[in-house]
C-alpha cells in the first residue's frame, strides 16, 4: 500500500510511539508485505528467524522488535510488538469507511455495465465498461474491475486476508487493506471468494475464468487466460502463472508457484512449487504419469503376493 503523500521516519514514530534508528526526515512511501515491497515502504519481522529476510528485503523502514544493527540505506523503528504497530499504521492509513448505500457515492462505474438487484458496491470501488455484476455480489472497497467482466451471483470481491498471530488470550488479526484486482475479460462464478491482500493487490488475470465455488486467498495474483474449475481453494501468496488449469477440488499451499501451462488434475493437493508444461496428479503431488504407473503398481501387489505364497510351497 502506498500512502497518498510521502511522510518522514519521525512523523511515523510518533503514530506508533516507537524509537527510531534513522535521520527523522527519512522518507516514507508506504507499508506491504515482504514480499512484495520497494523502496520506501515498511516491512515488519517479530521474530528472530526472519530478522535477515526483512534487513535484506527491498524496504527500506524495517520495523522490528530488537535494536540490531541497521544495513546501509535502511532505518529501523523499535516497537515491543511490530504485529501490533503495523496494524496501527494500517488503522491510520486506510480506516474503515462505513457505508449505508447499496453503491457507493464514491464507486466509478463504466458505460454499458449492468449491477443486478441486491449487490454492495463499496468506497472507491472502480468497475470498467460492459460488465455484468449478478444479484447478491458484495464488492468491497477499493476493488478495481477491468472491462467486459461477468460475475456471477453470491460472490464476495474483497474480504480479509486469514493471517492472524496467536496469543496467550486467543487469535489477533493482521488488518487487510489492500485490494482485489480483477483484469479485462475475466469470468468469475457464482459463490466465489477472493480475499484482498494485506497490503497488496490480489490480481486475476486477463482472460481468466473461474468457475463456481473457488477461493482465493490473500495477495495471491492469477495470471493471464488460466481455468480454475469448481470448489479450487488457492492459498496466500500464489503466484499462478500464465494459461494454467487447475480442475476441480485442487487446493494448495501458500508461497508456491505455479508454472505457465501447468495443468493440476482433480483432487491435487500443490504442497510445492511446480514447473510448468506438465501434467500433475495426486496428493503429495507428482507428475501424472508417475503417479499413475504408481497406483497402477499398487493394484498389482495382491497378484505378486499371490504368486510369492505358490513358489513358496
Amino acid at each position: 500500500m502506498k500512502f497518498n503523500k510521502p511522510h518522514n521516519l519521525k512523523d511515523i514514530a510518533s503514530l506508533i510511539n516507537a524509537k527510531y534508528i534513522g535521520s527523522d526526515d527519512f522518507q516514507v512511501l508506504g507499508m506491504n508485505e515482504i514480499h512484495v515491497v520497494e523502496p520506501g515502504d515498511i516491512v515488519f519481522v517479530d521474530h528472530p528467524k526472519y530478522y535477515d529476510k526483512a534487513l535484506e528485503s527491498a524496504a527500506t523502514i524495517v520495523l522490528i522488535n530488537k535494536e540490531v544493527d541497521c544495513p546501509k540505506g535502511k532505518v529501523l523503528l523499535i516497537s515491543d510488538d511490530p504485529f501490533r504497530d503495523f496494524n496501527k499504521l494500517s488503522q491510520h492509513f486506510r480506516p474503515f469507511q462505513f457505508s449505508n448505500v447499496s453503491i457507493s457515492s464514491s464507486a466509478i462505474v463504466g458505460e454499458g455495465t449492468v449491477i443486478q438487484p441486491n449487490c454492495f458496491i463499496g468506497n472507491n470501488v472502480v468497475i470498467g465498461k460492459n460488465c455484468i455484476i449478478h444479484s447478491n455480489v458484495s464488492i468491497y472497497d477499493n476493488t478495481i474491475i477491468g472491462d467486459n467482466v461477468i460475475i456471477h451471483a453470491g460472490t464476495i470481491l474483497g474480504a480479509d486476508a486469514f493471517y492472524y498471530k496467536k496469543r496467550p488470550e486467543g487469535f489477533d488479526q493482521l488488518i487487510s487493506c489492500g485490494r482485489v484486482v480483477v483484469e479485462n475479460n475475466v469470468g468469475i462464478g457464482a459463490l466465489c471468494t477472493i480475499d484482498k491482500g494485506v497490503t497488496g493487490d490480489t490480481t486475476i488475470g486477463e482472460g481468466t475464468k473461474i468457475d463456481n465455488q473457488v477461493h482465493v486467498g490473500h495477495d495471491t495474483v492469477i495470471g493471464k487466460k488460466c481455468l480454475i474449475a469448481a470448489q479450487t481453494g488457492i492459498a496466500g501468496c500464489v503466484i499462478v502463472e500464465d494459461e494454467v488449469t487447475l480442475w476441480g477440488q485442487v487446493g494448495t499451499t501458500s508461497g508456491i508457484t505455479i508454472g505457465s501451462k501447468a495443468v493440476v488434475m482433480g483432487q491435487t493437493g500443490v504442497t510445492k512449487s511446480i514447473d510448468g508444461g506438465k501434467t500433475y496428479f495426486g496428493t503429495p503431488i507428482e507428475e501424472s504419469r508417475e503417479k499413475l504407473k504408481q497406483l497402477a503398481n499398487i493394484k498389482k501387489i495382491p497378484q505378486i503376493l499371490e504368486k510369492l505364497k505358490e513358489n513358496d510351497k
